[in-house]
């Protein structure tokens, strides 16, 4: 898969030679939404002329993160803005980022002019960025519970596999080697499973590992294009997001989607939400409230 094909699918389009700034879609209607995954309920808290992207809840409950521009934005839980994060620090950061198990670090993706996308960490209150992959390209998804390691999609020797490396920095592991494209590793909440999706079938379907790449075993197995599983606080199911059609191993914006939640004792899927118009930038990265009872999501609407 060629470098510029990844800068679609794992984050936004990298425009060369303006400053690394992402593009952004024109002309649609971004909708913020918490969904209850128990009862159904919808509360859409912000609507707006702009294109905004994954969202994460803080670990406190109090604010999500979304990304708008290749900037950081809280946004309070009903809706208001309460300021960019770090501004004239963080900038042209991809719709890969969170927060660690503690609140205290922020990590991102951020694109870089003529490199693609590396993997920073930075404390939440603020201070100096730094720089954890200088191998590139690299798209954070994961951090584990303890905060000792961050899991990650990258592209290495022309092949896209999932990695591990220390917060600190340090050697990375491979822990994916088949074929196709393997991405959105996610920790549980009890550090015992990594959650990813993976092409290596010839269709995307969900999977899991062990942290060091072992006992890895495929959890669905339907015709839809399953992407971005986000394991519950409570380590009981999976959230995540399906195409109605084969994608081709990308996740496109603006396609017919729905959100889904797997059982991992029955293995079972439901749907969450109907078919409704999102895709690329609805739900990369964890988005799930502290208690467990709802989780973040975007929604889009042509203008």
């Amino acid at each position: 898969m060629k470098n510029m094909k990844k800068l679609l699918v794992c984050g936004l389009l990298l425009l060369v030679g303006v400053k690394g700034v992402a593009q952004v879609q024109e002309n649609v209607i971004s909708e913020l939404v918490l969904l209850n995954v128990r009862t159904g309920e919808e509360k859409s808290i912000l609507r707006q002329t702009r294109h905004f992207e994954a969202p994460n809840w803080s670990r406190e409950g109090d604010y999500l993160l979304i990304n708008s521009g290749g900037q950081l934005e809280k946004i309070d839980l009903s809706g208001g803005s309460l300021g960019l994060v770090q501004e004239g620090i963080i900038s042209t950061v991809n719709n890969d980022h969170g927060l660690s198990f503690d609140g205290k670090t922020l990590v991102y993706s951020k694109n870089e002019k003529g490199l693609g996308s590396r993997i920073y960490t930075v404390p939440l209150e603020g201070g100096t960025p730094t720089l954890i992959t200088p191998n590139y390209p690299s798209y954070w998804h994961g951090i584990s519970p303890d905060g000792n390691f961050l899991t990650y999609c990258a592209q290495r020797e022309g092949k896209w596999d999932i990695f591990r490396v220390p917060t600190q920095g340090g050697e990375e592991v491979r822990l994916t080697t088949e074929e196709g494209l393997d991405d959105g590793p996610e920790y549980s909440y009890d550090g015992q499973w990594i959650y990813f999706n993976s092409h290596r079938t010839g269709r995307m379907h969900l999977y899991r590992m062990k942290g060091d790449g072992s006992g890895q075993e495929q959890l669905t197995f339907d015709e839809l294009d399953n992407w971005f599983p986000h394991p519950s606080p409570d380590n009981k199911s999976l959230v995540y997001i399906a195409y109605l059609e084969d994608q081709k191993g990308s996740h496109p914006f603006g396609k017919d989607v729905k959100l889904r939640i797997l059982d991992l004792a029955t293995r079972k899927s439901r749907d969450l939400t109907p078919v409704f118009f999102g895709g690329q930038g609805t739900i990369n990265v964890h988005s799930w409230s502290p208690d467990g009872e709802w989780i973040a999501f975007v929604r889009y609407a042509k203008i």
